[in-house]
């Protein structure tokens, strides 16, 4: 167990090393690598990552709180059974990391690719997913309430049974969308109407 407190790194490369069950508070890293480094337990708070690269680490059972992952790349990184509570995610990469168990909690994922992320069942509420890439993602049964969804990709995802009520559906091509067994509210309801050509009174 270590910890580090008010640290900043730049472009330093930590790839390969143990840095498992570390505590990091305050902490800035811009442009540093990551990369097939084990990461597991470990804890961020307050914490700046921008343009890191995360390829392939290990981060099952990392705890994340408050901190930001701006425009990093997470492909191929295991964040099985990880935790990020209100951080900010703003552009970064999870193509291809392994995210099953995973738990989001508030924080701001706006510009995020999530293609091919499985979030069923998951408690979403809240969350700014602003232009996030969402295709081939399965939220079957998955709280999105009041989620800012504006301008989201949401090219074949799986929806049936997710709680889309109070999200911004804004500039969403809703006709593409299956909404089988989908809760809305009842302008949201109004609004795939109307992009039937409907006229609603």
């Amino acid at each position: 167990m270590y910890q580090y407190k008010d640290q900043e790194y730049e472009a330093v490369h930590f790839e390969g090393r143990d840095l498992r069950y570390g505590e990091l508070i305050s902490c800035v890293f811009k442009q540093c690598t990551f990369m097939n480094a084990s990461m597991e337990e470990i804890e961020t708070s307050n914490c700046r990552f921008i343009e890191c690269d995360f390829k392939g680490a290990s981060m099952n059972g990392s705890i994340h709180t408050e901190s930001a992952f701006e425009n990093c790349t997470f492909g191929g990184a295991n964040l099985f059974a990880s935790k990020f509570s209100s951080c900010k995610m703003t552009g970064s990469d999870f193509s291809g990391a392994q995210m099953d168990g995973i738990t989001l909690s508030h924080g701001d994922w706006s510009y995020t690719n999530l293609r091919h992320t499985r979030l069923g069942k998951q408690d979403l509420r809240g969350i700014r997913f602003f232009e996030a890439d969402f295709t081939d993602t399965d939220f079957t049964k998955a709280d999105l309430r009041d989620c800012d969804l504006t301008r989201v990709v949401l090219s074949r995802a799986k929806l049936q049974g997710a709680d889309l009520r109070g999200a911004s559906l804004e500039g969403i091509d809703l006709k593409s969308l299956d909404i089988k067994g989908v809760r809305l509210d009842r302008e949201q309801a109004v609004l795939f109407v109307r992009s039937y050509g409907a006229k609603v009174d």
